[in-house]
């Protein structure tokens, strides 16, 4: 799944790069990204110095050091390793709404063409949790409280030791700020999400599963593992 969905995205940077001075693309930071972002940065014939890197969340509060932060995260799984154009990291400090409505601002400098993007245990896309989501977002980046299911996600990942060292609250990018882009990639590995998965797939489209919008996207290709597949036999 990593080395499909890899080539699938590498392929469509080619293309675009190909009639397109610049590419923009967001990326989503969780272990569940992992193999793909390995493989994407082996892929060939890729000008990364014409592409520029978003991401789609960060948490609020933690150390600007903190290896957990999703900026540091990407910067070792895929930034550092290439050369981008540029790389717009999310800094929530010292004002996290000053900061959301600034990171706003530079997404709308130009179109999004690619969005790397996941789905969470309980359904989200980036850090829109149930709770928080809104398909009719007025916004295009906001703060958020995270819910228990998502906080308990971290430390099921290993990124946090304990629940209570995950933060509660997360800048994200909205869900029409993501569905806006050219082309989504959505990567989903893992027994953890088949249930999500099948709720994405096969349940109402509703905010109580948020990445349910996802099937109604025509521009979104979503790649599962056997795992993670709700059709697969087993």
């Amino acid at each position: 799944m990593g080395a499909a969905s890899a080539s699938a995205i590498a392929t469509e940077l080619r293309e675009r790069l190909s009639r397109q001075s610049q590419v923009r693309m967001i990326f989503a930071a969780a272990p569940s990204q992992t193999e793909t972002l390995r493989r994407l940065r082996e892929e060939p014939g890729i000008a990364w110095d014409r592409v520029t890197a978003f991401h789609m969340d960060e948490y609020i509060g933690l150390p600007a050091d903190a290896p957990q932060r999703f900026a540091h995260w990407l910067d070792e799984a895929l930034f550092a390793h290439l050369p981008f154009a540029a790389v717009h990291h999310i800094v929530p400090e010292p004002d996290p709404a000053a900061a959301a409505e600034a990171y706003a601002a530079r997404l709308a400098e130009a179109p999004i063409d690619v969005v790397c993007l996941g789905i969470g245990v309980n359904g989200h896309i980036a850090f829109n949790d149930p709770p928080v989501a809104d398909f009719h977002d007025p916004l295009d980046v906001k703060i958020v409280a995270l819910d228990e299911t998502c906080r308990q996600q971290q430390v099921d990942d290993q990124c946090f030791a304990r629940y209570e060292d995950v933060p509660d609250q997360a800048l994200t990018l909205t869900i029409p700020r993501l569905l806006r882009a050219d082309r989504l990639f959505c990567i989903v590995p893992g027994s953890v999400k088949r249930d999500a998965v099948r709720r994405s797939l096969y349940g109402p489209v509703a905010t109580n599963c948020p990445a349910s919008i996802l099937r109604q996207q025509a521009h979104c290709a979503l790649y599962l593992d056997a795992e993670s597949d709700p059709d697969a036999e087993r």
